[in-house]
């Protein structure tokens, strides 16, 4: 194979690839998904959810006794939240959804959590992303862009740097340097 048949392989694979992402990057961004109580605590995770108008927020229940009740809402949207208001909770496997049609902040809470600070926000706008802060765009979680980074493996990546430096500081300390380079360890 030569290098111009490799570029257009590569160029048609590279494309197709794009295309997908790109594909599945607009249906993951029309749904936006919440979890109601993870793992027993009392919390909307994520707490707040940023979705283009038209766009969709899917909870999902993963402990008992919980419900979404609207607290504030932007002029003209008439989202209340879960069936039943205050009065009705929902248990595990429970999903609940709704499509945003008008621009602005909305704010939740669950009932019998409220005082223990299970609230969340929707806030809907034309990019469906946090707004940039104007000094270079902020922080930015890599789990949002597509790089799946697990805690544990940054950890156990600085303490091999911290144990790879220390044994080569003691080896030359205790050995110095090559016989072969010029300096003044002899």
């Amino acid at each position: 194979m030569n290098r111009r048949d490799f570029l257009r392989t590569a160029g048609g694979a590279t494309a197709l690839a794009g295309a997908v992402g790109a594909s599945g990057t607009a249906a993951a961004q029309s749904t936006k998904e919440v979890a109601v109580g993870p793992g027993g605590s009392l919390v909307y995770e994520p707490a707040t959810v940023y979705v283009q108008q038209g766009g969709t927020v899917k909870w999902v229940w993963e402990s008992d006794g919980h419900n979404v009740v609207a607290d504030s809402v932007p002029e003209g949207a008439s989202w209340e939240g879960t069936e039943g208001g205050d009065g009705q909770l929902y248990d595990t496997g429970h999903e609940y959804e709704h499509t945003f049609d008008t621009m602005g902040e909305y704010t939740y809470y669950c009932t019998p959590h409220r005082q223990a600070g299970m609230v969340g926000t929707v806030v809907v706008n034309e990019t469906g992303q946090p707004p940039s802060s104007g000094g270079g765009g902020g922080e930015v979680d890599p789990e949002h862009m597509g790089v799946p980074i697990q805690a544990h493996f940054v950890g156990i990546a600085t303490i091999l740097a911290i144990v790879v430096s220390v044994i080569f500081t003691f080896f030359v300390l205790k050995y110095g340097e090559s016989p072969h380079a010029s300096g003044g360890n002899r």
